[in-house]
């Protein structure tokens, strides 16, 4: 179950990527799949080049990984924002004064295969780790409690960071001007814009935000298994399964969403194995789309 819930957080952060951008941009956005897993690469590059310069960094207490991790893990997030941005310039923003949706979604495909083969011809098709340091699972419950609930430290450490990182976004959302703003450009984009509202800052906001929450999802997913140029990929139908699930719009639908995509997954694979594991998220979603066609949090219209 431990297994469940990290890889929950992990869909739960990407997903909200995918939903800021459908309800702010009004389109699918096939190629965010590929920032989580630029996003790992970014800090697996910092973390060489520390190395290289300062040498090897001992892990922090019962952690796999030191501080390094921690520098690498913003440097990427920093890299993944840009990056955004960039295609955001110089791909999407042209084609949303001139395209509709659809040729934007088309695009988001194009980009995702160029943004996937670079990053394999760059970094090889060859896995990598953050550490190879092995971890001994501690128990959270008894034996009789949910079989003895194990985790590790670095799960722990996903988990624990994936709730300040919602908790936070929830208070940017409800807080301050600018998520203010962006709650407003998503309801009604030309009654924001009237009333004086920057659309453009919100649609900057809106891919910096999204990156920053895939780089730190796609280093979680190589400290908890592996980096790999398909990350993004073998990711990307559950971001999307979470994001439809929780409510499409919905940034909290897509954190609930994400994290009963995870459950689903970790739970099914004593019963289904876990070749099929990935099918029994869609299982779910039909199910609960055939009870409430706009998602767990989806507004009825």
């Amino acid at each position: 179950m431990a297994d469940g819930f990290v890889i929950g957080s992990v869909v739960a952060l990407g997903a909200i990527g995918v939903t800021l951008v459908y309800s702010i941009l009004r389109f699918a956005n096939f190629a965010h799949g590929e920032l989580l897993t630029w996003g790992a690469y970014f800090a697996w590059t910092t973390l060489l080049g520390m190395a290289a310069v300062w040498g090897p960094m001992e892990p922090l207490g019962p952690f796999s990984f030191g501080w390094a991790l921690l520098t690498a893990l913003v440097v990427a997030a920093i890299a993944t924002a840009a990056l955004a941005l960039l295609v955001d310039r110089l791909l999407f923003r042209p084609l949303r004064r001139h395209g509709s949706a659809i040729t934007l979604i088309m695009a988001s495909f194009g980009a995702a295969l160029v943004l996937r083969n670079l990053l394999q011809f760059i970094y090889g098709a060859v896995p990598e780790y953050y550490s190879r340091e092995i971890q001994v699972a501690i128990r959270l419950v008894p034996r009789d409690v949910l079989g003895g609930l194990r985790i590790t430290p670095d799960q722990l450490f996903v988990l624990g960071l994936t709730a300040v990182s919602v908790i936070g976004l929830h208070l940017f959302l409800t807080r301050t001007t600018l998520g203010k703003a962006m709650r407003a450009v998503s309801i009604n984009p030309q009654l924001a814009r009237v009333t004086g509202i920057d659309v453009d800052r919100v649609i900057r906001a809106t891919w910096i935000i999204g990156a920053v929450l895939a780089a730190v999802a796609g280093v979680f997913s190589g400290l908890t298994v592996q980096l790999r140029p398909q990350l993004g990929l073998d990711l990307l139908l559950p971001l999307f399964a979470a994001a439809i699930l929780g409510g499409i719009g919905s940034v909290y639908g897509a954190v609930a969403g994400g994290l009963i995509v995870g459950l689903a997954e970790s739970l099914s694979v004593p019963l289904v194995g876990a070749e099929y594991r990935a099918a029994t998220a869609f299982v779910v979603l039909i199910a609960i789309l055939l009870v409430r066609p706009t998602g767990l949090f989806g507004e009825r219209t």
